[in-house]
């Protein structure tokens, strides 16, 4: 692509990726003061008519499908070189691919953004369109006003109007999410085979893998000791070779694997041992069972240092913040983590609301974790009643990771959440800090900043 800076009315940021057929940016609305993504088509294939209507006919069936579970299309138009675009609302939480860099999800979890994906694939095929290359990379996470995460279909590149399915010519999809009537030139195709790659998708968040060729897919139990009957029986039968014998359409397989995300979520200990993590229940364990100590600071604009009572940890805040803490550590599990006792401090202003975000509180909890993706463990934390201001990267001298920031929280405070590695590529440990602020989330930064590890054997003298 030519060096550009703006198209239209968008001046582009940095590049989101490149497929096949185009390129897509983010770019930023001036007009509306918004961000958006633009999709471009590449050079290489500007003069081939062909490719340039599938192009444009991406557009247009995104915008035919019109739901909310579907990337919407606002803007299409053509670069001076003559190479069409078009403009899409930008999805600021990845992609379930993103989500799966750490591993497999929480079972509920899992089954709640495959009945998600599910569902924006019913509102295409309502519309008279079948995907037919579902897969992690292709389902986007965008968060909501109300602090949600919306789960949207996007990728129409391979799509085609259900009424041309049946007749259909040419193999398509990607391995391991197709199934065996799309791999096959000449065989007819309707939404069961969107039902297939909704499948692969889940036995794919549940089990971390990859399902095999259709016909030999490993059981996810096998997989995954211990998965319940009824999701093990959910993903086979939307694996199934045979579309006659798969869950009859996309809606049908989400309502049941909504049922069985409900009946997970209902065993409240198991469901919190595997760490499906809500802003209640951070909040609550960070701050229980640990020793609270009084922090004898000045309250002006000087940063003051704190470490936890291992030594292991330590971190500076404003000054105002430093009247209290409780240093004796915190449990991995309360983020769906290996469970155990792991260095952690909390300091704030005023320990005793710490739980409540109804309550005026600054201060910053850190807890260290030897083992799992503390990142991706962040990514699906929430906290209802405050607006989610979504997520950026991060990048410090001493850490690198991913930040999300909530405003207007009951108490008319913020809280900021970030999962920490460090910045000279070590994977482990890594370090979760939630923030909580009683205005705007004006020392993130300063305090990310200033997080230290001390060595294991500086710690133990």
């Amino acid at each position: 692509m030519h060096s550009v800076e703006r198209i239209g009315r968008y001046r582009l940021e940095r590049r989101l990726g490149t497929g096949a057929f185009g390129t897509v940016w983010l770019a930023h609305d001036d007009e509306l003061d918004a961000p958006v993504a633009v999709k471009v088509l590449a050079d290489n294939w500007s003069q081939r008519l062909d490719v340039r209507e599938r192009f444009l006919s991406e557009a247009r069936m995104l915008r035919r499908a019109g739901s909310e579970r579907v990337v919407q299309v606002h803007d299409l138009g053509e670069l001076p070189d003559g190479r069409p675009y078009f403009v899409m609302e930008y999805a600021d939480g990845g992609t379930l691919a993103d989500l799966l860099a750490a591993g497999p999800l929480p079972v509920p979890r899992a089954l709640r953004l495959t009945a998600l994906a599910a569902l924006g694939a019913a509102a295409l095929h309502e519309a008279g369109i079948v995907h037919r290359d579902i897969k992690p990379t292709n389902v986007l996470l965008a968060g909501a006003p109300d602090g949600s995460v919306r789960v949207l279909l996007a990728d129409l590149g391979l799509a085609k109007s259900l009424a041309q399915a049946s007749g259909l010519t040419q193999a398509a999809g990607s391995e391991g999410y197709r199934p065996p009537e799309q791999a096959e030139p000449g065989a007819g195709i309707d939404e069961r085979a969107d039902v297939y790659g909704l499948g692969a998708v889940g036995y794919h968040l549940v089990t971390g893998t990859v399902p095999g060729p259709p016909g030999k897919v490993v059981r996810p139990d096998r997989l995954r000791p211990g998965l319940d009957p009824g999701v093990r029986r959910a993903l086979m039968r939307a694996l199934h070779p045979d579309r006659e014998r798969r869950w009859p359409d996309a809606r049908a397989f989400a309502g049941e694997l909504e049922r069985l995300a409900s009946q997970a979520a209902g065993r409240p200990r198991r469901v919190s041992a595997k760490g499906v993590a809500s802003a209640a229940v951070v909040l609550a364990v960070v701050a229980a069972g640990v020793i609270t100590a009084l922090v004898s600071r000045s309250s002006g604009d000087t940063d003051v240092r704190v470490e936890d009572a291992t030594g292991r940890i330590a971190a500076e805040v404003p000054g105002a913040w430093g009247r209290q803490l409780r240093d004796s550590g915190w449990d991995p599990r309360v983020l769906g983590l290996p469970a155990g006792q792991e260095p952690g401090l909390v300091v704030a202003d005023h320990l005793d609301g710490w739980q409540d975000l109804g309550a005026d509180v600054n201060g910053v909890f850190v807890g260290l974790s030897e083992q799992g993706d503390v990142t991706a463990r962040v990514a699906g934390l929430a906290h209802p009643g405050c607006h989610y201001d979504g997520a950026r990267a991060y990048t410090g001298r001493v850490w690198h990771g991913r930040v999300r920031g909530w405003s207007d929280c009951p108490g008319g405070g913020s809280v900021t959440e970030a999962g920490l590695t460090s910045a000279d590529g070590g994977g482990q440990p890594q370090v979760y800090v939630q923030i909580r602020q009683s205005g705007g989330a004006t020392a993130t930064d300063r305090v990310l900043d200033s997080v230290r590890l001390a060595d294991r054997r500086d710690s133990l003298g």
